[in-house]
């Protein structure tokens, strides 16, 4: 037995992120891929799978040139990779698959259900009852800088230790940079790595560098990494390292190899130091913390989001859109319900001071208490009898992966019975005032969770791409972080009531099947605009002249202005279109006005009559 210490800085072989046990293999080799793919490939052929899911591309050191070879071995068979894109990153536009596995969309399709006002007065709400230091969940960019930091000097030493022993390597050999000490190019490594601002760069040591590549270490990064070092000349290690990263200064095997594991260091910190610990310490709307979302900035404007489908729909076509996956660290109707957060900060606030009152055990710290009471509040449909046994495992990963107090290497065990004491007494009980207070609370917002449930459901189903249901997700489905997203599925007994969700989903799923060439590569979208003061409550799309999705947005907020009060939305022509989600209703003319779409539920699915595929049979 040893410490993780050691280990993280002697290590030489590649490994899944932190997990010493799970090593990297060549995949790059001809020989390794036909060995650790025969199976896949029998499967492919036997016609017993349809698509292929890569997860942790980023992990390769030529994911471009694997995905060609996967392609060419399974015949073009579609293919979505789980890349995480930041911000507006692209996907390699190279890249032989039909997209990814949809986390940009989960995140665009959650963030038009986040009031931008309101979660700019959560946040402060949040450091006000919490008081966390900046760079410890006060701030997101301090909170991700300092966590990159550790993870750079500690788990990935060994990584970051090889890349400058090559930089050194390369340095001695090339007498115009002989002088750069291996002091200062360790030291630029590490403050570029940190500041990388997506997951990684795409390039090979003496091919091109693209655009997009040079958009990974800009000016901007390369200066902010000069600022680390004391003396000027010193810090031209920096332009070094950048140089070799972007693989521009020639070929080799030594640049090839620096390029390549530059690249598959960085995605491993991003990974380690934003999913798996910023995450858990910037915790004001935890609704907001999934992976290519940004916590920072959760809110999605209906014109950003109709600009994102209008790219899908060009470029990706049948790229795959998730709500729901084996890695949310919570679900799709979980982060619904906490969404509405941010259309009545102040009535949270209200809720954490009575809760405060009746709690018995006291949190050890006061960011702990935040999340749990949203955690608890999340899952408040959830039976009574189940809360301590899924709230106590979840938010205790949560304090070991924050790494605050107490962390899964180095565990503090009296602290960690604090959290069990306090989530036991409080955010998990079964009963007594605190369940009281948390259920009278969301029973109040159930309405206006109901919105954001069936409208990110039918969002997801009717936006280009190929929508991935998580199994038992086409129902109501309450689930926080691995493993309690990975539970055994419970089928549904057969012929019980499937939910409002459920009906919803079957109906679209059907006109999915019934009219592909709707949502197909062939298939169109166009944004709809509606007129009159609530027309930002409503956001609709058109796909290929035919079917109309409509979805209510921020209702609280809605109905606390006073409804749609004439608002109206413009149909792509006179119709007529029916509904499909209610046989009979149908409506003619230009416009509908909202109060009448909206009359029996805060969404709508609407097909020309004589072309209205499943309507009724949902």
């Amino acid at each position: 037995m040893t410490r993780t210490g050691p280990i993280d800085l002697s290590l030489n072989y590649r490994r899944f992120f932190t997990i010493s046990d799970l090593i990297g293999v060549r995949v790059e080799d001809p020989e390794v891929f036909a060995a650790t793919h025969g199976k896949i490939l029998e499967l492919v052929r036997d016609g017993v799978v349809d698509g292929l899911r890569i997860d942790h591309p980023d992990g390769l050191a030529d994911p471009a040139a694997y995905l060609e070879r996967l392609s060419a071995a399974t015949g073009g068979r579609w293919t979505v990779v789980e890349k995480i894109l930041t911000g507006a990153e692209p996907l390699p536009p190279d890249w032989a698959v039909a997209g990814t596995t949809g986390y940009d969309a989960l995140h665009r399709i959650d963030g038009l259900f986040v009031d931008p006002m309101g979660a700019a007065e959560l946040i402060g709400r949040y450091r006000e009852y919490s008081g966390p230091a900046g760079d410890r969940g006060g701030h997101w960019p301090a909170t991700v800088r300092r966590a990159a930091y550790r993870v750079v000097t500690h788990e990935l030493a060994a990584e970051t230790a090889l890349l400058t022993r090559l930089a050194v390597r390369l340095c001695a050999e090339d007498p115009a940079l002989r002088d750069h000490a291996p002091w200062a190019l360790h030291t630029a490594v590490h403050e570029l790595l940190v500041r990388v601002p997506v997951y990684r760069p795409y390039v090979t040591a003496g091919g091109p560098c693209t655009e997009t590549a040079r958009a990974t270490l800009p000016d901007g990064v390369v200066t902010d990494a000069k600022a680390a070092f004391s003396v000027p000349e010193e810090a031209s290690a920096v332009d070094v390292v950048r140089e070799l990263a972007l693989g521009r200064l020639g070929e080799g095997p030594d640049r090839a190899a620096f390029c390549a594991r530059f690249a598959q260091t960085a995605s491993a910190l991003r990974a380690k130091s934003v999913e798996d610990t910023a995450f858990y310490r910037y915790v004001p709307l935890i609704s907001a913390n999934e992976v290519g979302g940004d916590p920072g900035h959760p809110a999605v404007t209906p014109e950003e989001f109709h600009a994102f489908c209008a790219r899908l729909a060009r470029d990706w076509p049948t790229t795959g859109t998730a709500l729901t996956t084996h890695d949310t660290k919570r679900s799709a109707d979980v982060r619904a319900r906490l969404a509405v957060l941010t259309e009545c900060p102040e009535q949270w606030s209200w809720l954490l001071v009575e809760l405060g009152r009746v709690t018995p055990a006291a949190a050890p710290d006061a960011q702990l208490a935040w999340q749990a009471w949203q955690t608890a509040y999340g899952c408040a449909k959830l039976p009574a009898r189940e809360m301590a046994g899924r709230l106590e495992p979840a938010l205790l990963k949560a304090v070991r992966e924050a790494g605050l107090f107490t962390s899964w290497t180095e565990p503090d065990p009296a602290y960690e019975r604090a959290v069990t004491d306090f989530v036991a007494a409080g955010p998990a009980a079964g009963d007594g005032p605190v369940r009281e207070a948390l259920e009278r609370f969301a029973g109040t917002l159930d309405p206006y969770v109901r919105a954001n449930v069936l409208g990110a459901a039918l969002v997801q189903l009717t936006m280009p791409g190929v929508p991935d249901l998580y199994q038992g997700t086409e129902r109501e489905y309450v689930a926080l972080v691995d493993p309690d997203n990975r539970r055994p599925f419970r089928h549904p007994p057969e012929g019980g009531p499937s939910g409002e969700k459920g009906a919803l989903t079957a109906v679209a799923l059907r006109l999915r099947r019934e009219r592909p060439e709707l949502f197909g590569e062939s298939g169109t979208y166009t944004p709809l605009s509606a007129q009159g003061p609530a027309a930002a409550h409503c956001l609709a799309f058109c796909r290929s002249g035919e079917v109309v999705t409509a979805v209510t947005r921020l209702s609280l907020r809605l109905a606390e202005s006073g409804g749609w009060r004439g608002t109206e939305l413009t149909l792509p022509d006179d119709g007529p279109w029916t509904d499909l989600l209610a046989a009979g209703r149908k409506f003619t003319g230009a416009t509908v006005a909202a109060v009448d779409l909206f009359a029996e539920r805060p969404v709508a699915l609407l097909s020309r009559v004589g072309r209205e595929g499943p309507a009724g049979r949902g």
